[in-house]
């Protein structure tokens, strides 16, 4: 499902439930149900031409073979015609490149150009001179795919053979969206223990009052101090399906230093 197979997926999960029936095994088949239903739920959301909707896996499958021009929010990446263009460590690049996708076949403005990219709420000069900085590294980035045209409001995008433009973006964005992506597989881990790079009382408080049953509250798991996640920024595909990676070498107090005796 990860590789956007959905068909083989599909039988994959097809053959594993008869065999999971066949053993007997109750675990077994609640296991293959619960990956089924993945294929049936939101996977992201498609932005094109101002309207907004929910994708399953098997849409945003045939959204990326269909030769449109993807502004892709979840991996972030531009792609189309077989070529894909990482923004993944150029996080100013990305934001203008979604703007753009957003409101293609119309122009942005500046401001909400320098709003989008940089937060400004109230541009000067300076702001100005680096959204126009910005925009050339992106026509350069950009150049085997579409170019950035000035306008008198702002700037458009323009796909050089692509005749739809597409945001692909995540199921849900929001202040903690992070947080329940990581949780989604509903696991239940010790909130005892740090999230990767995050302390753990502001972890707590972002995902403690989301899972909260009959006043109390169920366990959060977070992977073991050292673990990473799969993000574009550390090297990993991010697909928002997240999966913590074991971690290298174990935690410090499980190594032991040797001990040499005197003769």
């Amino acid at each position: 499902m990860r590789r956007l197979h959905t068909k083989t997926a599909r039988a994959a999960l097809a053959r594993a439930g008869r065999a999971a029936r066949h053993a007997g095994i109750p675990a077994l088949a609640a296991e293959v149900e619960s990956a089924s239903l993945a294929l049936k739920a939101p996977a992201a959301r498609l932005i094109a031409r101002g309207e907004e909707r929910q994708l399953r896996l098997e849409e945003v499958e045939a959204l990326l073979e269909s030769g449109a021009l993807v502004v892709d929010a979840c991996r972030y990446v531009v792609r189309g015609a077989g070529t894909v263009i990482s923004l993944a460590s150029r996080p100013v690049l990305f934001a203008l490149a979604r703007a753009l996708g957003e409101a293609w076949p119309t122009d942005v403005t500046r401001g909400t150009l320098l709003a989008r990219a940089f937060g400004a709420k109230h541009a000067d000069e300076s702001h100005r001179a680096r959204l126009r900085v910005e925009i050339g590294r992106l026509r350069r980035m950009l150049a085997p795919l579409a170019s950035v045209s000035a306008t008198k409001q702002g700037f458009a995008l323009l796909p050089h053979r692509a005749s739809e433009v597409a945001v692909l973006a995540r199921p849900v964005e929001e202040e903690h969206g992070a947080v329940l992506a990581f949780l989604a597989d509903g696991e239940s881990w010790s909130s005892s223990a740090p999230g990767a790079g995050t302390r753990r009382q502001p972890a707590q408080r972002a995902a403690g009052p989301r899972f909260a049953c009959g006043g109390r509250k169920r366990a959060i798991h977070w992977p073991g101090a050292g673990a990473a996640l799969d993000d574009p920024a550390r090297g990993g595909n991010h697909d928002d399906l997240v999966t913590p990676r074991s971690p290298a070498g174990g935690l410090a107090s499980d190594r032991l230093e040797p001990v040499r005796l005197k003769a």
